[in-house]
Order: C-alpha cells, then sequence, then structure tokens
C-alpha cells in the first residue's frame, strides 16, 4: 500500500489553515465572555440554561423588552414551510419558494466576453469575469419601484485543488505549482464585483451586461486611497508609496455591509495568510528578529497560506516590511461611480474584520458594527465625529473621522465601550503607542491593553430595531476545560452562540448597553451539548456556527452558518434560518435554505420590498468532503464532489450567487 506523502489529513487549505489559526493570539490575561456568565449567573444556572430573556429582565426590567415582545406573543414571525435537514450534492429551498442561481464563479459582467472555459484561465480574462468564492452581498437600488439595482459582492479567497487543472492543493508542497500566471489569476478572482441586475417581467433577475456601473475591484490592479489618522504614518510608506496614502489592493474580502448613503464597505479579514517570508527556523515558522516583531506576532503574520510573495515582493515582509500595515481595514466602494477611486478608512481600525454593519444614530452620527473574527478576539464600533446629512459627497468622508470602540462585558449584565483614543489610560508613548495611528494599526494590542472581553469569534455584528444589536459567535474549540460556561457548556465548542446587545433608549453612541445570551447552538437532543433554543426549534430548526445574519425589512432576523468540516458533527450542511427574537417565541429557529455538501452560506440580503433575498454559496464541493457518505475524499478539479451549480462534465463547483423568490410574487417568509 501507498501512501501520499502530501496528505496531512485535512482536505483542502482551507481546513488546514483554519486549523492552524487555533492558535490563541490574544493575551491569556484577560476575562474570557465565559468567566463573566459564571460569575454573574453562576455555574449551576449555567449547566442548567437558565438564561435569555428571562436573565435581561431581571437584570434591566421589562424595559429591556419591546412592546413587540408583548404584541407577538406566541404568533411566529415566520410563515414557511420548514426545510428538512440534510446534506447532498445539491442546493435547497423551502417549498414555495425558488432559489435561482443568478451568476456564477467566471461568469461575464462585461459584453462582448465569451463563455467561461476553467481549462483556458488567464488573468486578463478572470478581470473581466466575477470573482471567486463570493462572500457578502449588498443590494444598492437604482430604480423606485426595485426593479433595477447594483449588486455588490465580495470575493474572499480561491481554492486552488477545484479552481485550476491537474495541481491539486499547493500549500502542502511548498506551492511547487503556482506559477506567476496562477497566482495573477488569484489575484485577479478575488476582491469584489459590482454590476447591475434587473427584473424582468417573470419575476426573475438578470446582470446587465452593458450598464456603465459594472465593474471589478481586485487584489491584482485597484488602486485605492489610504485616509484617517494611519495615513501617511512612517509604518504605512513603502518603496512604492513613499506618502504612505495609496495602495494596490484588496483582499480576503468577508463580509461588508451597504452605508446610509449607498455606499458599498468590504471588510478585510484574514489578511495575514496572504504575506511571505524565507526566514524561517528549523521548524519552518518564520523568524521575526525585527522591532514590529510583537505587532506581527499578534495578527499572525506572516501566514504564508498564499505564495503572492514569492512572485510579488510587496507580500514578502523581508523585501516589503510596511505593506502588511496596509491590510486589515474596512474599504469603501462608491457604486454609483465606477470610476472611483475605493478608500481604506484606517479610522475603523486594523484587525481580521469580518463585516461592518452600520446604522445612522438618533443624533445622525453613524455607527459602525464589526467583529474581529478570531478566537479570543474581540467586537468593536466606530462613531463618527460628522452627522449624515442630504449632501452625499460629506457623507462620503464621515468614516475618515471618529472614535473606535472596544467591547468589555461586565458581570453585572452591562457593556462598556471602550475607546481606542491616544493618550487615553494606557495608550500612551510609554506603552508603545506613539500616535493615533499606532493605535488603530495595532487596534488588537491597543484592545489588549484596554482590557477588552476576549470573544468566541466575533462574526456579523447586526444592528436591529428598538437599539438591539446582534452578534454572532460562531464557535471556540480552544475553551480548555473549566472554562465552561451558559455561552460554551463545554470545552472544545464547536457550535457558538448568538448575544443580543441593547443600546439605551436605542442609542448607538452610547457608551453602556445591556446584554443577553438569544441562543447557544448545538444538537439539543444530546445534554452534554447544553443548547438553549426556543420552544418551537424542530430536529431540523438547530444550527451550529452561526456566521453572517440579516434582519429584514419586518425587523425579523435570519441567520447563515459556517461549519467548515465540522459539519459532520452535525450531520447538516450550512444554511439560512429564520431566528424568533420575541415573546414566547423566541430563540426558536427554522431552516429555510440549505447549501450543497461542502459549501458556506454568505450573504445573506433582502431588498426593501422584501420579495428577493440573495444569498452566496461559498466554495461548494470543498469542506468536510472526507465525512462525505459515498464520496470520502478530498475534493480536487477533476474530482469534485459535487459539480454544483452546472452538474456538467469538466466543469468543476462554481461558487455562486442565488435568488431567493416566492412562487406567484409577495413577500418573503409572509
Amino acid at each position: 500500500m501507498t501512501t501520499n506523502p502530501f496528505d496531512d489529513g485535512f482536505g483542502n487549505k482551507a481546513e488546514a489553515f483554519e486549523d492552524a489559526d487555533n492558535t490563541v493570539l490574544s493575551p491569556k490575561t484577560a476575562r474570557t465572555f465565559g468567566d463573566i456568565v459564571n460569575r454573574r449567573y453562576g455555574r449551576r444556572d449555567v449547566l442548567r440554561g437558565a438564561l435569555g430573556v428571562t436573565a435581561v429582565t431581571a437584570l434591566f426590567g421589562t424595559t429591556a423588552l419591546t412592546a413587540a415582545t408583548q404584541a407577538r406573543a406566541a404568533t411566529p414571525a415566520f410563515a414557511f414551510p420548514e426545510l428538512e435537514s440534510g446534506n447532498d450534492t445539491r442546493h435547497h429551498i423551502a417549498e414555495g419558494y425558488d432559489a435561482d442561481v443568478l451568476i456564477r464563479w467566471g461568469d461575464p459582467i462585461f459584453p462582448d466576453v465569451g463563455p467561461f472555459d476553467p481549462h483556458a484561465q488567464s488573468a486578463d480574462d478572470q478581470l473581466k469575469r466575477f470573482g471567486y468564492n463570493n462572500d457578502y452581498v449588498g443590494f444598492v437600488p437604482l430604480a423606485d419601484d426595485g426593479s433595477r439595482g447594483l449588486l455588490c459582492v465580495n470575493h474572499e479567497y480561491t481554492n486552488e485543488e477545484v479552481m485550476f487543472p491537474g495541481i491539486g492543493r499547493q500549500d502542502n508542497k511548498d506551492f511547487a505549482d503556482m506559477t506567476r500566471e496562477l497566482v495573477d489569476i488569484e489575484m485577479a478572482a478575488h476582491g469584489g464585483s459590482v454590476f447591475e441586475i434587473a427584473r424582468g417581467t417573470d419575476g426573475k433577475w438578470s446582470v446587465v451586461l452593458d450598464s456603465p456601473y459594472n465593474r471589478r475591484i481586485t487584489a491584482l490592479e485597484t488602486e485605492m486611497t489610504i485616509d484617517g489618522p494611519a495615513a501617511g504614518h512612517a509604518r504605512m510608506k513603502t518603496a512604492a508609496d513613499p506618502d504612505g496614502t495609496r495602495v494596490i489592493g484588496t483582499l480576503n474580502n468577508c463580509a461588508g455591509g451597504i452605508t446610509p448613503w449607498g455606499t458599498y464597505l468590504m471588510a478585510e479579514e484574514n489578511f495575514h495568510g496572504y504575506f511571505w517570508t524565507d526566514t524561517l527556523d528549523a521548524d519552518g515558522k518564520p523568524v521575526l528578529d525585527r522591532a514590529d516583531a510583537e505587532s506581527l506576532k499578534r495578527y499572525g503574520a506572516p501566514g504564508r497560506w498564499y505564495n503572492w510573495g514569492q512572485h510579488h515582493e510587496r507580500f514578502n515582509i523581508d523585501v516589503e516590511p510596511n505593506e502588511v500595515n496596509r491590510f486589515g481595514w474596512i474599504v469603501e466602494v462608491d457604486p454609483m461611480d465606477p470610476a472611483s477611486t475605493p478608500v481604506k478608512h484606517t479610522a475603523l481600525g486594523r484587525f481580521r474584520h469580518e463585516g461592518s454593519e452600520s446604522i445612522v444614530n438618533a443624533d445622525g452620527r453613524v455607527v459602525v458594527y464589526t467583529g474581529d473574527d478570531a478566537r479570543f478576539d474581540y467586537v468593536y464600533k466606530f462613531v463618527s465625529a460628522g452627522t449624515v446629512s442630504d449632501d452625499r459627497a460629506a457623507n462620503l468622508t464621515l468614516l475618515s473621522e471618529g472614535t473606535l470602540y472596544v467591547g468589555r462585558f461586565n458581570e453585572d449584565g452591562s457593556l462598556d465601550w471602550l475607546p481606542l483614543v491616544h493618550g487615553e489610560g494606557p495608550l500612551t508613548a510609554e506603552n508603545g503607542f506613539e500616535s493615533q495611528a499606532d493605535v488603530l494599526i495595532d487596534a488588537r494590542l491597543a484592545a489588549d491593553a484596554l482590557g477588552a472581553t476576549p470573544m468566541d469569534r466575533p462574526e456579523d455584528v447586526q444592528p436591529g430595531p428598538d437599539g438591539k444589536v446582534y452578534m454572532m459567535l460562531t464557535n471556540n474549540t480552544r475553551r480548555k476545560e473549566g472554562q465552561e460556561d451558559a455561552a460554551n457548556p463545554r470545552a472544545d465548542n464547536a457550535f457558538g452562540h448568538i448575544v443580543e446587545m441593547i443600546a439605551p433608549d436605542g442609542d448607538h453612541a452610547a457608551t453602556t448597553y445591556a446584554w443577553n445570551i438569544l441562543v447557544k447552538c448545538g444538537d439539543p437532543a444530546v445534554a452534554e451539548v447544553g443548547a438553549q433554543w426556543g420552544p418551537e426549534t424542530s430536529e431540523h430548526g438547530w444550527f451550529a456556527s452561526p456566521d453572517n445574519c440579516a434582519i429584514d425589512a419586518d425587523g425579523r432576523l435570519w441567520i447563515s452558518t459556517d461549519q467548515g468540516s465540522n459539519w459532520a458533527k452535525t450531520g447538516k450542511s450550512d444554511g439560512l434560518y429564520a431566528l424568533e427574537t420575541e415573546g414566547a417565541l423566541r430563540g426558536s429557529s427554522k431552516l429555510f435554505f440549505r447549501c450543497p455538501v461542502g459549501g458556506e452560506l454568505c450573504g445573506p440580503y433582502f431588498t426593501a420590498d422584501q420579495t428577493t433575498l440573495f444569498l452566496a454559496v461559498q466554495h461548494p464541493g470543498t469542506d468536510g468532503t472526507k465525512n462525505f457518505a459515498g464520496f470520502e475524499r478530498a475534493s480536487t478539479f477533476e474530482d469534485p464532489a459535487t459539480r454544483w451549480p452546472d452538474f456538467q462534465d469538466g466543469m468543476p463547483p462554481r461558487p455562486s450567487v442565488v435568488v431567493v423568490t416566492k412562487q406567484g410574487g409577495g413577500r418573503i417568509a409572509v
């Protein structure tokens, strides 16, 4: 029997580096969220699941619950027949709805571009086509009736083993087959796509190829401006940009947001993985003998997930030490002006941004919520200095100046927002922060110094009605014995939870909130899991690893999941769930849509009239396929677990955006 010398047990590069990212980078002296829950409620209450709506009522009185709670009582907020859970090669939607593929990796977004041929790829060709691994989806309407609009889609990363023929996985064989040509195709497939779509008389949507709004934003060639307190700082300057104010590209764009003034926010998440070094120790680990070693280690850079630094020197920290500081920001794009230059806003801090959802506060300031997607890292919010007005040009500067805060969850059920402001508290030159630029470039170190609460992978953070804000916490498999709590009732927590934060009187600029736990995820039928769900959650409705979320026009919460290869622990593919947040049914969940095997569900985004829902199916046929019954091996371009959505010989699985509409028309789940 022969063995594969490159087989490390993982099905693909993403699985391998997800495991590598289990390394805890935050300091262990800070209190975890589990510590706080245990001390606030006691371990006995924790283990019997005595949290949720009763806890917030006891702590803050009935005023913490809105009048809608009493009005809704036990009436379900969502009206649709629940979908059965499972996992197979296709996608599925609840009865009475259509889920049509709108656009796939490689589809043209410009006229005079031929059909996609995955066997004849080039960087120039990819620049004219929809990118890879669609994540965030946003919609900016162009017509008053909602029949036309701009779709804004992030492209997070690439899977070379199912993207390119004949090479397989590359990180476990020193990227031997990753040529400059293939690297440039990867870079062209990263970033974002903006393109017009239109709804036909049959109610179906299609891409408008000849729209003047269509554009690609990539890691390969899109120039961007850097603004805010870190712009022009010495740590932002490079040989190619001695002023420290302009940078080429954006990468690992995970979730994002659409601002109240109609711009598109792209969150740069796992930027550390794209940077390279040739200076390694005997174990193949980077040797960081340099002044900024603490900063690099806190961010996990260089990760060497991609070999871009072998072909583009700016991604090699040995050659260009400061390029790494120019990633990990929130990028703002004006979709209404395809010639506009995207802006990286340093005022919102540098870390592994999952998303960037915003709301206009009662006083007119804009508040942006964002999570740092890593185990034991933090949740943040940004409050602008200026206010939203009818002057769109002025609104385009609102994210350039303001205050960034990090969350500290207290034992009495309150939440303090701590300002990351140079000169306040420990954020001084004596502690290594010479200026506000240093505070923001090293936002993680600044948050450490302030004593923020380490969370279990903060993902999407979505402001909703009545001052409520929902935070997705996807999992924390590094939680050790003795750290069990209501949110994570066992060590090696693989299921996650959702926290509800409550701004007093709906004031999102306030520096003290209340908080409570909405649900604890996992199988409620397994007692030792300690899951907490509402009373109407069926065997199909419970889920694991909440990731993205959306609040529709009726104020209802929808959750999409990202289990990675851990779907084998639940037996369910990733999907979209409708989650009750009020009344007697609070915490009850129903399955609405599910992905094909190996896929992650991203988006989701509703049109304002709630008749259309956009979903993004990312990396179909890749995650956990060694556990897919009847397949039980890693997927490759030639031999994938599914050929979704085309199911054509020779065509690999293709990340795609799906459009959900109600058969016969009408509002979704009503």
